[in-house]
């Protein structure tokens, strides 16, 4: 499992997903690393990241039925990530909403698979939580089950108080959120990695400031 997550992590590095630097958060903390996934931004490295979603999707052991990709970004992630998921043998379907409702065609504002049974919602990252309420109540409101969350990197960073944008998410709806990697795989990453070197001290000093356990 660390070696999948560690792979994940130089793929990010390569792709200049992950940044080392000086950079201003939502949240306006001056943050030394950046994670951008938007940057996945061609078919072979989407490719490459709906394989890593679907292996931590597979290793959760999380019990789904189908995917829900929260629009804009999770549209591809969940259309990839079922792709990738079809290889290993799990084929679901998948389903993603609009942001505005279609008033000719099919209507509404959701797109693909009915949605049904237990649905894991796939995003690149929960901040604010604002993509999984939206989620959550589109799912629930079609009479299916939210089954947990799928997310690229957990910062394990405090929110508004003390517990993390992921830590809210589960209790407030009590689901499970699966990461690709965390916090604490990126610590490792950059211990192991003497090109990194630099960023040990600002990085631990980030968590010992803005992280939860």
């Amino acid at each position: 499992m660390s070696d999948f997550r560690q792979q994940f992590l130089h793929f990010a590095l390569q792709q200049n997903v992950l940044k080392f630097g000086e950079f201003t958060t939502k949240a306006g903390r001056l943050s030394p690393y950046f994670f951008n996934a938007g940057l996945f931004n061609d078919g072979a490295s989407t490719l490459q990241l709906a394989r890593f979603y679907a292996q931590a999707i597979i290793n959760s052991q999380l019990p789904f039925d189908m995917l829900f990709g929260p629009a804009y970004k999770g549209i591809i992630l969940a259309a990839a990530t079922a792709m990738m998921l079809a290889e290993q043998g799990v084929n679901v379907p998948f389903a993603y909403n609009r942001k505005e409702a279609k008033d000719h065609g099919e209507g509404g504002v959701l797109v693909g698979a009915p949605l049904q049974g237990r649905v894991l919602i796939i995003d690149d990252v929960i901040s604010a939580g604002t993509s999984v309420r939206e989620s959550v109540r589109l799912i629930e409101a079609a009479g299916a089950v939210p089954a947990g969350v799928a997310i690229a990197l957990d910062r394990m960073e405090k929110g508004s108080g003390e517990l993390s944008a992921v830590q809210e998410v589960t209790e407030q709806y009590g689901l499970p959120v699966v990461a690709i990697a965390n916090l604490q795989d990126l610590l490792t990453l950059i211990a192991d990695n003497d090109t990194l070197a630099a960023y040990r001290a600002p990085v631990a000093a980030y968590r010992q400031r803005y992280g939860v356990i």
